[in-house]
């Protein structure tokens, strides 16, 4: 059975031994080891963390009977705009249905938080092939753009959106 609860700035060790195996198993056929690592460091450090929750990252964790299996988090950008900043399901959990899960609970947290009209937008890697999840979760893709991250990097990616009524 599928359950999700909020996250605090005390499960940051837990989101990091999470996105420890969901991150690279994502991104290994896409990104170079070294990149990997960068951006675990650049998103994933304990420092990092801790920074996203206290400048109103709103984390959620999703457990499998009880097991944690995945993560997501979202961000207020804007008067009507929310980010998906990251969406993650553990390996052994995919095809489960907790991506999924995890998907709706944003999208109800921002409905919680703003119940007018608004949009939530991500960013998914080009060739990343969860952005068809995104599509049957009722995304679209909006822009493209290669975006710096640092020591070199860029995420290539497309910013898909929904509206959220």
């Amino acid at each position: 059975m599928l359950t999700v609860r909020q996250a605090f700035e005390t499960d940051c060790p837990l989101i990091r031994r999470l996105a420890d195996e969901a991150f690279p198993a994502t991104y290994c056929e896409l990104l170079t080891p070294a990149q990997l690592d960068y951006m675990m460091e650049w998103m994933y450090s304990a420092e990092s963390l801790r920074e996203q929750f206290r400048t109103g990252h709103v984390w959620f964790i999703a457990s499998s009977d009880g097991v944690p299996c995945g993560y997501v988090s979202v961000e207020r950008q804007g008067e009507d705009l929310f980010h998906l900043q990251k969406i993650y399901v553990l390996p052994g959990f995919q095809g489960l249905g907790a991506g999924a899960f995890l998907f709706r609970r944003a999208v109800e947290y921002i409905r919680s938080v703003h119940p007018a009209p608004c949009r939530m937008e991500l960013n998914v890697n080009r060739r990343n092939p969860a952005l068809h999840f995104y599509e049957r979760m009722g995304m679209r893709r909006l822009r493209e753009g290669d975006f710096p991250i640092g020591n070199g990097y860029y995420m290539n990616d497309y910013i898909m959106g929904m509206e959220i009524k």
